[in-house]
């Protein structure tokens, strides 16, 4: 590991059970949202990838595993299988059968995976925009039509357009691609919006893909996730749900995930279309994914209650910087941030240069906005924050 100095090293901590202020040493560590400004003094916000520690308990799992020292072929333990089956009954009141499940080295894998399972050659799939990139891609690459549903905006929050869809969707429309928790927009769909979105999918014969990856991140204490299986069986029966423990537990690199696919036969396909392009889960994977849904409850309550501040405080400031303005965020540690009120016509660059790095829009289907993690020790985001404010506040004019 390299021993350059870690550009918040220096900035404020405070003491806790489980200490999300310390900055840990990401420089030299291969990391790719670290890497891509490593050299340049940036402070990075562009990716979904949380600058904590995952918990104790999950370390705790790994070092035992590894000191085994034996790292062969490994499968899903019947305990992990258990475990996640209770998960889901416990927090959701979904019971799900044990060969209702699906590994997956990752969810970007499983969404691919369904869009070449539904349909055929030439199909549409359909999914609302601004969206996490592999739905963008993912349609395409399986040789179907991408439909590209604009979300709007009312009453600060963004929103189905229902009539909308009802104009866009064809009879070739099979499969739509949800994201719920909502990346990049931090939307918690509520019970309404799902069952009329079913309802829609189910009238024009089509499969839902609902990716549900961060289902552990809802922050706002009156809301809770609803997978969209358990609107009814007949939704069941045509619903995919991608989750994993992965964007809650900060486990991303191990690459372990799953799918509920309640009705065999769209199991079959899924599996079938999996069959020698989708590699097996590592153990680590299975290993880290155990303890996290076993022993974590903690230290997840502890991220929760730490991310709510953080989502305050950027709320807060993004809304005092002027040209920029965002909605409220439900769920995720995602930040959609709107800049078109700067006049800024490539807002990435022009934070760069203020050194904080930021996803571009542009790659969600959304020009003119900016995705800002917040899942970091809150004295790196108060640090990002005043670098834009600065930045925008020393702007010549012409940039209003």
């Amino acid at each position: 590991m390299s021993g350059a100095s870690h550009p918040i090293q220096n900035l404020m901590k405070r003491n806790s059970h489980y200490d999300f202020d310390t900055p840990a040493q990401r420089i030299g560590t291969s990391s790719d949202k670290w890497a891509m400004y490593e050299q340049r003094g940036i402070l990075p916000f562009w990716l979904a990838d949380m600058d904590f520690k995952s918990a104790p308990e999950i370390v705790t799992a790994l070092h035992e595993r590894i000191e085994h020292g034996i790292f062969g072929y490994t499968s899903a333990s019947s305990e992990l299988v258990r475990v996640i089956l209770e998960m889901l009954d416990r927090s959701y009141g979904w019971k799900v059968e044990p060969d209702w499940l699906v590994w997956l080295p990752g969810l970007v894998s499983g969404i691919n995976v369904a869009c070449r399972a539904v349909g055929e050659d030439g199909d549409d799939v359909i999914t609302l925009i601004p969206v996490y990139p592999p739905f963008l891609s993912a349609p395409q690459r399986s040789r179907r039509n991408l439909i590209k549903v604009l979300l709007v905006h009312e009453d600060n929050r963004w929103q189905i357009d229902f009539d909308l869809l009802e104009q866009t969707v064809s009879t070739r429309s099979r499969l739509f691609l949800l994201c719920n928790p909502h990346n990049p927009v931090g939307r918690c769909y509520t019970r309404d919006e799902l069952l009329t979105l079913a309802e829609f999918c189910m009238r024009h014969g089509m499969i839902i893909c609902s990716d549900e990856i961060h289902c552990g991140l809802v922050l706002d204490k009156d809301k809770h996730h609803i997978p969209t299986a358990t609107l009814s069986p007949e939704i069941a029966d045509r619903t995919i749900t991608l989750m994993a423990a992965s964007k809650t537990f900060n486990i991303p690199g191990l690459g372990c995930g799953f799918a509920i696919i309640p009705n065999d036969k769209l199991r079959r396909a899924f599996r079938a279309a999996m069959a020698g392009i989708v590699p097996p889960v590592n153990l680590l994977g299975y290993t880290a994914t155990l303890a996290a849904y076993r022993d974590a409850a903690d230290w997840h309550a502890a991220l929760l209650d730490y991310l709510r501040s953080n989502r305050e405080l950027v709320e807060r400031r993004i809304q005092e910087i002027h040209g920029l303005s965002m909605s409220h965020v439900e769920a995720t540690y995602l930040a959609w941030v709107d800049t078109r009120g700067t006049g800024i016509k490539n807002a990435v660059k022009f934070f760069e240069k203020a050194n904080v790095g930021l996803g571009n829009g542009a790659g969600f289907g959304y020009p003119g906005f900016l995705r800002m993690t917040f899942g970091c020790p809150r004295a790196m985001l108060e640090e990002g924050l005043t670098r834009m404010q600065k930045a925008l506040e020393e702007a010549e004019k012409p940039f209003w």
